[in-house]
């Protein structure tokens, strides 16, 4: 294995941070599970454009190449390796009251976790009958859910068109057109072994195998924060009744991607903000102070449409669960501030 030229250049954190001293001290490494180097850094090399560029295969990798993978994290999440990470999923300690009654500016809440099983080998490098136990398992333990939670599983694999089309209209089908994913090796053996649950309101959701082996996520329409976090911590604390996740008191949760270590949550919403659109340094500044990332609604590596944006806490390691959505509820606060101010600005010099 030679070191990859077509690294140098690149903008990535993996870029930046593989050394070639770090390369040759790493080349001929591998986890009990036989992930090696090649394969945490694969998706990185393949698409120079990508802002990480590298994937764990199980919760090993994060210490067996723990000289990228250290620096890769106290980069993103300005985290060092002797610190410990902290959770907190209680609901009562999270301030955040509707601001935004009348919806002229919030449209949707989501907030999600990332959560892979203990002991399993991660999605890049799981085996195809360990990915169809995981969905049988998680499954089951879906259907068995009561009350609000209560809902329908639907696998991928053999799916109606109908089913397929009701999902997609709903935006909660995930596909296998991600080409940072499929480069890391999570989209093998697609569709098998992945599917969908969402309970009878739609506003809580789990999607089965696809970055992660769960992703847990609770939504509805507007800006009441506090409610879509009681109803993920509500599911959380159910699933976690009967399956263990992989947690480490320095990382987190562990996830496929460093980037979701931590309390693995993103807290978004999706909000309209025209005046702060067209002045991106005036956003761009709001973001920075308040530690929130701006993308398309869409997702990753999406634009923005019709003056849409999609907003989430920055960080996820370090600081807990409550922090995460603190952190993204300041930071809608202070930029539906400066959209009202843009706003009054424009129509007094209309006048």
């Amino acid at each position: 294995m030679k070191f990859p030229k077509k690294l140098q250049g690149a903008n990535s954190l993996l870029a930046k941070s593989l050394t070639k001293a770090i390369f040759e001290e790493l080349k001929e490494k591998k986890t009990t599970n036989n992930f090696t180097l090649k394969k945490v850094i694969k998706s990185g090399v393949k698409n120079i454009d990508s802002s990480i560029g590298a994937y764990a295969g199980d919760k090993e990798t994060y210490t067996v190449f723990a000289a990228l993978f250290d620096k890769i994290i106290a980069e993103y999440h300005n985290f060092k390796k002797e610190d410990l990470h902290q959770s907190n999923l209680n609901p009562e300690d999270l301030f955040a009251p509707n601001l935004d009654i009348e919806g002229k500016y919030i449209i949707s809440t989501r907030i999600r976790v990332a959560r892979n099983i203990k002991d399993v080998s991660l999605g890049t490098a799981i085996l195809k009958k360990q990915r169809n136990e995981i969905e049988n398992r998680v499954s089951t333990i879906l259907k068995s859910l009561k009350g609000e939670l209560a809902g329908k599983y639907y696998a991928l694999k053999g799916m109606r068109k109908e089913e397929k089309e009701s999902l997609i209209s709903n935006h909660f089908l995930f596909k296998s057109d991600d080409r940072f994913l499929e480069a890391a090796g999570l989209h093998r053996d697609w569709p098998n072994g992945r599917g969908i649950f969402h309970n009878n309101d739609k506003t809580f959701l789990v999607w089965i195998n696809e970055e992660d082996h769960l992703r847990i996520i609770s939504m509805q329409q507007g800006g009441n924060i506090k409610e879509v976090f009681v109803r993920l911590v509500h599911a959380i604390e159910k699933i976690q009744q009967k399956i263990d996740f992989a947690y480490d008191k320095h990382l987190g949760y562990i996830a496929t991607c460093p980037t979701n270590l931590g309390t693995a949550m993103r807290a978004s919403v999706h909000i309209k903000l025209p005046k702060l659109g067209e002045n991106k340094k005036t956003f761009k500044v709001i973001a920075d102070k308040y530690k929130i990332q701006i993308r398309g609604i869409d997702g990753e590596h999406s634009k923005s449409k019709e003056n849409i944006y999609d907003i989430s806490n920055k960080q996820r390691l370090g600081v807990s669960e409550v922090a995460c959505v603190q952190d993204m509820y300041y930071g809608v606060v202070a930029l539906i501030k400066k959209e009202k101010e843009l706003e009054n600005n424009t129509k007094l010099t209309s006048k």
